[in-house]
């Protein structure tokens, strides 16, 4: 039997790109320069991610978390919750065309 979990979020979870941005590099008085020269990679990496045009990946998740002393997860889960906010709303339509199966 199928555990129902309709629940829909009402807001957009907040991205990985802004928590770092709005959070995290005020808290540690850190640059894009210096934040990309900590983590071993390149400034435009870490640019794209601050202005939300990339993803939190697992590897970059491990450099975050040894960074900030957290978790893998922590970051992991944001991306996770804001890729499917976002898909549920660009796939609004045609998620909704699909009629939910009953259990025999």
């Amino acid at each position: 039997m199928a555990i129902p979990n309709i629940t829909r979020r009402e807001t957009h979870p907040t991205h990985p790109g802004e928590m770092l941005r709005d959070d995290f590099m005020p808290d540690f008085d850190l640059s894009a320069t210096a934040m990309a020269t900590a983590l071993g990679v390149s400034r435009q990496t870490i640019n794209e991610l601050l202005r939300e045009h990339r993803a939190v990946s697992p590897i970059m998740a491990l450099r975050l978390s040894r960074l900030f002393g957290n978790s893998p997860e922590f970051w992991l889960n944001a991306q996770h919750a804001w890729d499917l906010w976002d898909s549920e709303q660009r796939f609004h339509n045609e998620l909704s065309e699909i009629q939910p199966l009953n259990a025999a």
